[in-house]
């Protein structure tokens, strides 16, 4: 099964662009933290800008983010990255004269939405903020072990 880390990569570059606010902010330094390539960041940042969530002008390197931290959900990059927003999806063959194969995508259609919209609930309810505390008390965690 194929999977999307669009959206952990979306909230990658937004908590790279404020934690490291001051410091190289290139989609080269960023694809390095992300160990992916830099037309890839470009692009995930230009949709990132598409919908309000990150700033950046012309021929500067320095973006920010569009709004505070604490006012960017989950959800809010979720629906700015991520080109298929379903996260479950169902199988369209099946054969319609089982009583299973007839019936099940309807009723998966109605279990899978009631899935959706609670994913998007508790998204909406995680700030970026949020994920950036905790890149930093981890970073401070890590450092202490690092120490000893």
């Amino acid at each position: 099964m194929k999977f999307s880390s669009k959206l952990s990569d979306g909230v990658h570059i937004l908590a790279y662009v404020d934690i490291l606010r001051d410091g190289d902010l290139s989609s080269n330094a960023i694809a390095s933290s992300i160990e992916s390539n830099p037309s890839l960041v470009r692009r995930m940042m230009s949709r990132l800008k598409k919908a309000g969530l990150l700033m950046s002008q012309p021929g500067k390197v320095a973006p920010k983010l569009g709004r505070p931290a604490s006012e960017i959900s989950l959800l809010d990059v979720y629906q700015a990255i991520e080109d298929n927003q379903k996260l479950l999806h169902i199988d369209e063959k099946t054969n319609p004269q089982c009583i299973v194969g007839g019936n099940i995508q309807q009723t998966l259609t109605e279990v899978y939405d009631h899935i959706q919209s609670d994913a998007e609930k508790s998204m909406s309810q995680i700030s970026l903020q949020q994920i950036i505390d905790g890149i930093l008390e981890n970073n401070e965690k890590r450092k202490l072990s690092d120490s000893k």
